[in-house]
């Protein structure tokens, strides 16, 4: 069965959903191909800091409102090493502030604003395959409930992650860079309420340790874990145990603790692809990059991708102009290599690394006494927390 849109769109995440939104928006057709169903999706445990781009696409997505009613603002971060705990007042130093919404509502938001508008999603496709991205009419083909199925349009947005079809097509044509980590981190989710009002990044002799949260009852919780640590070795008892022990006295008396309602283990890499276009296949989020979540930057990585992307769709629709999606990959690599650079920083300053030596861990305290200290260094931690300007 053959179809037709103007921008085919693979993968229902976040990022596809979003970039599906603002076309919707501009008036540009587009359909959206997912090989998972949405309870699959939604049931993917991510990142919840967002920031003011994120917030402002999903504005122009018509998709904020339960964000603003929800979400909570935070005008800072703590700061945790050597027993003491530092406030980077982000208002103070730089007058913006970042927003906790759990990614997972954010793609809920995304998924019912495209069913109230009657935009095309097909869930469950099987065998998606992507055809003729160099020509003027490339095509997706997948099967769906035993048939055969083929969309003709005019683009191709990459949306399906690190894993999908999108990049594995192109991977002869692409360069990569990479850096895997020599750690983990153990997460896990619960409904107490958070031991602060604001995120806690703690360096400590055990290792790293992060207090977040999705809620003023929810927290996700994580510490820095060996590779070779499986789940199941972890009881709930001996995560918040661990966690207590590398929090500030202070937070790790005031924690309370409950069963975990998902716990897992995330390796951290740093990986990016250059170019992000291919004739008229376009990568976006995650199948473009990858950061360690220490920046808190996937997600925001991903909505700045997906309004430069759709900026020049509708250039190239609505003003017959192709400079938009010409300058794609230049303007969204050039964000992305800023954020991989922040959060490998934030990745270097916050761990303990098997490899390192007396002289490296006094030179990782001499950099967190100096970053607390200076001004100077606060605010270039605040500007590129909250998110860097998006080039025009």
């Amino acid at each position: 069965m053959n179809h037709t849109t103007q921008v085919a769109i693979v993968g229902a995440g976040p990022s596809g959903l979003l970039l599906g939104q603002l076309l919707a928006k501009a008036g540009i057709d587009n359909i959206i191909v997912e090989q998972r169903d949405p309870d699959y999706i939604l049931g993917r445990i991510r990142a919840g800091v967002l920031e003011s781009v994120c917030v402002e696409a999903l504005e122009q997505a018509g998709c904020a409102e339960r964000l603003h009613a929800e979400g909570l603002i935070h005008h800072g971060i703590e700061l945790a090493f050597g027993g003491a705990s530092h406030r980077i007042n982000f208002e103070e130093l730089i007058g913006k502030h970042v927003v906790v919404y759990g990614q997972t509502e954010v793609t809920r938001d995304l998924m019912a604003a495209r069913e109230s508008i009657g935009a095309t999603t097909v869930y469950e496709a099987d065998q998606v395959s992507l055809h003729d991205i160099d020509s003027a009419s490339p095509k997706v083909r997948f099967v769906k409930d035993g048939q055969t199925h083929e969309i003709a349009a005019a683009f191709v947005a990459g949306c399906d992650g690190f894993h999908g079809v999108s990049r594995k097509t192109v991977a002869d044509r692409i360069q990569t860079f990479e850096r895997v980590y020599p750690f983990g981190w153990l997460g896990i989710l619960a409904d107490v309420p958070p031991v602060t009002e604001e995120l806690i990044y703690a360096n400590s002799e055990r290792g790293f340790a992060l207090s977040s949260m999705r809620s003023k009852t929810r927290v996700r919780c994580y510490i820095q874990c060996s590779l070779d640590d499986k789940v199941e070795d972890w009881s709930d008892q001996r995560f918040w145990d661990e966690y207590r022990r590398r929090l500030p006295e202070a937070a790790a008396a005031a924690t309370i603790t409950g069963p975990s309602i998902e716990k897992s283990i995330a390796p951290l890499r740093s990986f990016v692809t250059e170019p992000m276009r291919f004739g008229n296949l376009f990568l976006a989020g995650d199948a473009a990059h990858i950061v360690p979540p220490t920046g808190a930057k996937g997600l925001n990585l991903a909505a700045s991708d997906v309004l430069y992307l759709a900026r020049g769709i509708a250039q190239f629709f609505v003003e017959r102009s192709s400079e938009g999606i010409d300058g794609y990959s230049q303007r969204a690599l050039s964000r992305i290599w800023k954020a991989e650079r922040f959060s490998w920083w934030m990745t270097s300053l916050l761990h303990r690394f098997p490899e390192q030596t007396d002289f490296d861990r006094a030179i990782q305290r001499a950099e967190l006494d100096y970053l607390v200290g200076s001004t100077a260094a606060r605010t270039s931690l605040a500007e590129n927390y909250v998110g860097l300007p998006m080039a025009s």
